[in-house]
């Protein structure tokens, strides 16, 4: 299957170095200042949307509550 990430506009962040989600796929790609990276399944469209179109949002706390709770 074709996958296409959007890379969300870099925040100031002491745990996510960059967060990468795909809105129609539902996942997210999530690389950590120590150098891991995941991808998550299942993640909320409507927080995919709500994380690429508000910049205020902290990508640490959306991490963690759309993708690893």
């Amino acid at each position: 299957m074709f996958n296409m990430f959007i890379t969300v506009p870099t925040r100031t962040s002491a745990a996510i170095e960059s967060l990468k989600v795909d809105l129609l796929a539902r996942k997210a790609v999530v690389s950590f200042v120590n150098g891991s990276e995941y991808e998550y399944e299942n993640v909320s469209a409507r927080a995919i949307a709500n994380v690429l179109f508000n910049p205020d949002i902290s990508l640490g706390f959306w991490v963690n509550n759309n993708c690893i709770n």
